[in-house]
């Protein structure tokens, strides 16, 4: 076995979603496996057990409902120590997400019990896998569209994963901070193209946004000073054998200032510029794919 990917995370956050692609990839993929069989899952799944097919990339779908949900850190730990690869996607959204979500489909949460409110089932479950976001990789599926969880599953499981992976997020302050940022950054004090009616509908992907915004010193200044902390901080993080570190930029609508930004710094910290080159992951939650 060459690669295990275990996606877990909130009820309603989109797992299934995501295991349905890493099956349409080409994973051999169990849902709601027991936390308690990770131990054996080797030998659970020789070749023989799978119609005689030599599967290496395997994913398996952990919620909260599993026995033992708490041991699974330990579990992991012991994958990794009989060197199988071994990655883990935590997914999560906001409590006015997960409510509007349970309500459309009319399902009831898997915590619910007498008396409950879904609020409190939601924050139970919240409270219960609390530690597990550390694990691995944290994906906030609060305002994404099914077919951008799906992308950004697929482009987080296709790089390899030795070391640390740096990733740069864009988003609109209007939509909420994302939950999976490790640090945020605020630039919305920077002149906004959206009042020019001729960038207005264009993205900081867009060449006249990038000239107006590369003419402006306090956004060049700003980008340094971001890019200086990231870069004197990042060894610190190296070492303490972190996978991910999520750095998020923010503007109004995240359309214009947060894009530029993220272009920017992805590009320098992937480049050999950078003092340390890393692996770099870009988003843009607001923008459409």
């Amino acid at each position: 076995m060459k690669q295990l990917i275990i996606v877990t995370g909130l009820s309603g956050s989109g797992k299934s979603i995501a295991l349905r692609m890493l099956e349409d990839s080409g994973y051999y993929c169990i849902d709601n496996l027991p936390a308690t069989m990770l131990p054996q899952i080797a030998e659970h799944l020789h070749p023989k057990i799978l119609n005689g097919e030599n599967h290496d990339r395997i994913a398996i779908s952990i919620d909260s409902r599993s026995v033992a949900i708490e041991t699974l850190p330990t579990h992991i730990a012991q994958l990794k120590s009989q060197n199988i690869t071994t990655q883990v996607l935590f997914l999560e959204a906001n409590i006015e997400t997960l409510v509007k979500r349970f309500s459309e489909t009319r399902r009831k949460h898997p915590l619910s019990k007498d008396g409950m409110t879904l609020a409190e089932s939601i924050a139970s479950e919240r409270e219960l896998l609390s530690d597990l976001g550390q694990l691995g990789h944290v994906i906030d599926t609060s305002y994404l569209s099914a077919n951008t969880l799906r992308a950004w599953v697929k482009e987080v499981v296709s790089i390899e994963h030795t070391g640390l992976t740096l990733l740069f997020a864009s988003f609109g302050f209007k939509h909420g901070i994302p939950l999976d940022a490790d640090f945020v950054f605020d630039v919305r004090c920077l002149p906004n193209p959206h009042y020019d009616p001729n960038m207005r509908e264009l993205t900081g992907r867009d060449t006249s946004v990038q000239a107006f915004l590369g003419a402006e010193t306090n956004v060049n200044d700003m980008i340094k000073d971001i890019q200086d902390y990231v870069e004197k901080w990042l060894p610190c993080f190296v070492s303490d054998n972190r996978n991910y570190l999520t750095v998020a930029i923010g503007c109004t609508g995240g359309q214009h200032r947060s894009v530029y930004f993220v272009e920017k710094l992805s590009q320098y910290f992937a480049s050999q510029d950078c003092k340390s080159p890393q692996k770099v992951l870009t988003r843009h939650r607001e923008l459409k794919l």
